[in-house]
This record gives structure tokens, C-alpha cells and sequence, in this order.
């Protein structure tokens, strides 16, 4: 009986061990597989953006990463499609983020 449930406990262990690697392998792969897109999506903006812009746009994905993200994603959308004719230079890409960046409320305070 003992040597029945030592085998089971060695059983379940082998078990849970190779359900382990099998979920870090998953994991690398899936690593992988994002850093492979990134470089991917870098190469495709490095060809449609001047060095100008190129670097606005990396100063936008530190102060605003969510911004610059859907950026990237348009801009990448606008080149599979074929609709983008030349580099897009800096000024063109503050009017992009003119667009894309939320409007700021003023707010005023009145004294009585």
C-alpha cells in the first residue's frame, strides 16, 4: 500500500514538473514572438519616418506610451496599406499628435 501511494506521489511530482517547463517554454516562446513583432514594427517606422521624427516619437513613448502605441499602429496601418508616399517628416507628425493627443479642458475658477 505505502509503495503504491510513493509511486502516485512520484507520479503526480513527474507530473507537475513537466507541466512546469512545458508552461516556461510557452512563455519564452511567447517572449519571443513579442520581441520578434518589435523589431518587426521598428523596421517598418524606421523606413517611414524621418531621423527627426523618428525621435519625437521616442520622446512621446516615454512621456505618453499609450499615445505613441496608437500611433505606431496607425502609422503602420497607413503603410500596409499602401497609402503613404514618401517619409513622414516631423511636421507632419506633430499634426498626427495634434490629432491623436486628447484636448486639455480649461478650467476657470470664479470668485463671487
Amino acid at each position: 500500500m505505502e509503495d503504491e501511494l510513493e509511486k502516485l506521489r512520484k507520479k503526480r511530482m513527474q507530473d507537475l514538473q513537466q507541466n512546469a517547463i512545458s508552461e516556461e517554454d510557452i512563455q519564452q516562446q511567447q517572449d519571443q514572438q513579442q520581441q520578434e513583432y518589435e523589431k518587426q514594427k521598428q523596421a517598418i517606422l524606421r523606413s517611414m519616418l524621418t531621423p527627426e521624427a523618428r525621435e519625437r516619437l521616442g520622446r512621446v513613448k516615454v512621456a505618453r506610451p499609450e499615445i505613441a502605441e496608437n500611433l505606431e499602429q496607425q502609422l503602420i496601418a497607413v503603410a500596409q496599406s499602401g497609402r503613404l508616399r514618401s517619409k513622414i517628416t516631423d511636421k507632419q507628425l506633430r499634426e498626427l499628435l495634434s490629432q491623436v493627443i486628447p484636448k486639455k479642458r480649461d478650467i476657470t475658477i470664479r470668485r463671487r
